[in-house]
């Protein structure tokens, strides 16, 4: 039997049912998509929720300020998707609706070619394979590929292979990508994947040579290096400091307290070395209290807002830490 065959035979019977595959309007799908990128579906599902009750279409997102989506995005992490998704909502919005082909997809800020595939395939029905990290975990082991994943080498093939096997009935191609993905998230999974009960047991090259735990291969590229961080939450007269977070640097347009190299006289140990760990580096913070008796001066780029205020700011999930922290006290 077909491998496409037998996707979507499982798929019938143990597919996710989530909301944004109940609609075929691009904005939902594209924004599903953009948010699970990086994201389980159990905690993408309640963002998806409030960005589509606050912002029901793609032109009520391109109005929207950055403050306003970042401050919305809080707690998802990786925030340049955040900015993406206006901005292209923008892109959008000023075109007149969403390009209807893969390359028009890809056009817009933050799509690439998974994303272009999910949108085109889902919304308009076109031929596109999508591949991510569940197709790849998939197709090496299927088809016993140890090509690593993360290489230009291995991006070709996998996108041929994935293409070659979409099934030849064009109203059958959305739900085969669907049940490819879902395959990969309940099925043949990272871990401890349930092979005993896989239907594509037979066929499985990783299952008969004994390599499932070894596919598919990534190269480890990135350099994770170690940073240490004092923040210094001031509060004076029922306010405190915060800053913008520049362009450049980690958590850009996020808003955070002082940030400084020195703790001030009188400030008091909140939490010592929190561990926070991000893609390419390592943080660990160390987070103090300080009530001066008299505002102090603080660089340029900080400014003073009512403390009771401080929730209408995003902040990086680190931050949060710190503000919970400050609410047991």
């Amino acid at each position: 039997m077909p491998f496409a065959t037998i996707l979507l035979q499982w798929f019938r019977e143990n597919g996710r049912e989530l909301p944004w595959r109940q609609t075929r309007d691009p904005y939902a799908i594209w924004l599903s998509e953009v948010i699970l990128q990086q994201t389980q579906v159990k905690q993408g599902w309640d963002y998806w929720l409030r960005f589509m009750h606050r912002w029901p279409t793609v032109a009520d997102l391109a109005a929207a300020t950055e403050d306003e989506v970042l401050r919305e995005w809080q707690g998802l992490g990786y925030y340049s998707r955040a900015r993406n998704l206006r901005a292209a909502a923008q892109q959008v919005t000023e075109e007149g609706g969403f390009p209807t082909t893969i390359e028009g997809l890809r056009r817009l800020k933050g799509v690439g070619d998974y994303i272009a595939a999910a949108i085109g395939s889902f919304a308009f029905g076109l031929p596109a394979a999508v591949v991510d990290g569940n197709v790849y975990r998939v197709l090496a082991r299927h088809y016993g590929i140890a090509t690593p994943i993360n290489t230009t080498e291995g991006k070709k093939e996998f996108a041929a292979l994935a293409q070659s096997l979409l099934p030849a009935s064009a109203s059958s191609i959305p739900d085969y990508n669907q049940a490819i993905m879902d395959f990969g998230a309940i099925q043949c999974t990272p871990q401890n994947p349930f092979c005993d009960s896989c239907p594509l047991i037979e066929t499985c090259v990783a299952c008969h040579e004994d390599r499932v735990a070894e596919l598919p291969v990534k190269l480890k590229t990135l350099k994770v290096r170690d940073r240490h961080l004092i923040y210094i939450y001031i509060r004076y007269n029922g306010e405190t400091a915060i800053h913008r977070r520049p362009a450049g640097d980690i958590w850009q347009g996020l808003y955070e307290p002082l940030l400084t190299d020195t703790v001030p006289s009188g400030a008091v140990m909140l939490r010592q070395n929190v561990k926070h760990v991000l893609t390419h580096r390592v943080l660990y913070a160390d987070f103090w209290l300080w009530e001066p008796a008299e505002r102090p001066v603080l660089p340029p780029d900080y400014f003073w807002i009512p403390e009771q205020d401080i929730d209408q700011y995003a902040v990086p999930r680190l931050i949060e830490l710190l503000l919970e922290e400050l609410w047991k006290r």
